[in-house]
């Protein structure tokens, strides 16, 4: 792996995890030090998160980490209904059943055991099978962009084991759809369960 990339990956993930918190400065040199490669990977790693919205140059201030409200929900749900939705649609007509299968009787047991980080790695990998059923990188690559930034918001919600077990059971519903082939089903599904997730999260402004 280039010294830029493995930079960038260990920066992004502290972003995501919450390590680096909004407005912490990235500076050239003290992530050189900190992460032990030269100036020049480090740059090249800073430009990439700007370029993904994970960091912001500010005057006088250099790089730092970008802000990330519940405010941002909105535009976020925004961009990510129609994506997601036509992701569903396009891996209920092109992908294998088998995989999605298995999935929602993973989801399925989820209901029963309702814990954050198992359901969102979980939801994950459902996210990479509906990609690669859809067979759209360009799709792919926007919903990927989108998926980190809720990453962040995430880690702001208050994860209620209710809401949690009803997201299980919501991402089953959204498997078997997948799997039965029906294109107006997944895309169905997926949209209630986007628009109860919105709806969820929006609850915590007020």
């Amino acid at each position: 792996m280039r010294a830029s990339d493995a930079a960038y990956t260990s920066l992004q993930e502290e972003i995501l995890e919450g390590h680096l918190a909004p407005g912490t400065v990235l500076g050239e040199v003290g992530q050189s030090e900190r992460l032990g490669v030269s100036r020049t990977p480090i740059r090249e790693a800073l430009s990439r998160l700007i370029a993904a919205g994970l960091a912001v140059q500010q005057p006088g201030r250099g790089t730092v980490v970008s802000e990330i409200s519940l405010e941002d929900v909105d535009l976020l749900f925004e961009a990510r209904i129609p994506l997601e939705t036509q992701a569903a649609g396009l891996a209920a007509a092109r992908g294998a059943p088998d995989a999605f299968l298995h999935l929602a009787d993973e989801f399925q047991h989820a209901q029963q055991s309702a814990e954050a980080e198992s359901h969102y790695t979980l939801a994950s990998r459902m996210d990479q099978a509906i990609d690669e059923a859809a067979q759209n990188p360009y799709l792919s690559a926007m919903l990927a962009n989108l998926r980190v930034h809720l990453i962040r918001v995430r880690r702001m919600a208050k994860n209620q084991p209710q809401r949690l077990a009803q997201s299980a059971a919501e991402h089953r519903e959204i498997c078997l759809a997948v799997a039965s082939g029906d294109e107006q089903m997944a895309q169905a599904a997926t949209t209630l369960h986007l628009r109860r997730s919105l709806a969820y999260i929006s609850a915590l402004r007020n």
